[in-house]
C-alpha cells in the first residue's frame, strides 16, 4: 500500500503543469536573492542616512561603502604536500561559493625549504551580492560559533579604512563537514572600504552588525 501511495504522489507531481514548476523555481530564486540582498538593503536604507548625519557629509557619495572582501588562506604545509593545498582550495570555495585562485611564493626562503613560484595558498575576492551574502553568514552564523567568542578587536584597521580579521579554524563555517576535514586551517578576511579614516570604517562595519568588543572607558 505504501508503495502504491508513493507512486501515486510521484505521478501527481509529474502531472503538474510546467508553469507551476517554473513558478516554484522562481519563488526559490527570489528567496535566495532576498537573503543575499539583505545587508545591501540595510546599507542603502539605514546605514547611508545614519552615517551621512553622523559625519555631516554633504553628499551621499561621500558616505563610505564596502568595495570588496578578500579571503586568503595560507597553507605553509603545502610546500611538503600539495594535496593539503587542494583540500584547502575546495574548503575555501565551499565557504565562499566562488572559485579560488592559487597564490604562489614570490621569493625563496631556504630556512622553510620554500622555492620561488611554489603554490602556498589560495584566495577569493568577493564583490556585490556575494560579498554581502558572505558577510551576513560570517556575522550571524560563523562568528557566534567561535569558542569563547568575546567580540572582535577594533585594533585591526590599517590606517586607510580597511579591516582584517583572522580566523583560526575553518570549521566555524557550517558549510564545512567536520568529519571530513584532515587539517584545521585558518584564514585572513580583509574588508576593503572607501572610508578615508579608520574611525569612519569602524562606524561603517559596526553599522553592518560587526560584533566589536565594547571599548573600555578609562577613569582617572
Amino acid at each position: 500500500m505504501a508503495e502504491k501511495k508513493q507512486k501515486k504522489e510521484t505521478t501527481e507531481k509529474e502531472k503538474q503543469p510546467k508553469g507551476a514548476k517554473k513558478e516554484a523555481k522562481a519563488e526559490v530564486a527570489e528567496k535566495e536573492i532576498r537573503i543575499k540582498a539583505r545587508l545591501a538593503d540595510t546599507y542603502r536604507k539605514e546605514i547611508i542616512p545614519a552615517l551621512q548625519k553622523k559625519f555631516n557629509y554633504k553628499s551621499i557619495m561621500q558616505v563610505p561603502k564596502l568595495h570588496k572582501i578578500v579571503v586568503n588562506m595560507g597553507v605553509g604545509a603545502a610546500v611538503a604536500d600539495q594535496k593539503i593545498l587542494e583540500e584547502a582550495v575546495k574548503e575555501l570555495e565551499t565557504i565562499t561559493g566562488q572559485k579560488a585562485s592559487i597564490r604562489k611564493a614570490k621569493k625563496a626562503i631556504s630556512n622553510f625549504k620554500l622555492r620561488e613560484g611554489v603554490s602556498i595558498g589560495a584566495m577569493v575576492t568577493l564583490r556585490r551580492e556575494k560579498m554581502y551574502e558572505f558577510m551576513d553568514r560570517l556575522i550571524n552564523i560563523a562568528l557566534p560559533r567561535v569558542r569563547d567568542f568575546r567580540g572582535l578587536s577594533d585594533k585591526s584597521f590599517d590606517g586607510r579604512g580597511n579591516y582584517t580579521l583572522g580566523i583560526k579554524e575553518q570549521i566555524i563555517f557550517p558549510e564545512i563537514n567536520v568529519d571530513k576535514i584532515t587539517r584545521v586551517l585558518g584564514m585572513d578576511i580583509t574588508f576593503v572600504t572607501s572610508a578615508r579614516t579608520d574611525n569612519e570604517a569602524y562606524e561603517l562595519m559596526q553599522s553592518f552588525g560587526f560584533p566589536f568588543r565594547k571599548k573600555e572607558i578609562k577613569t582617572a
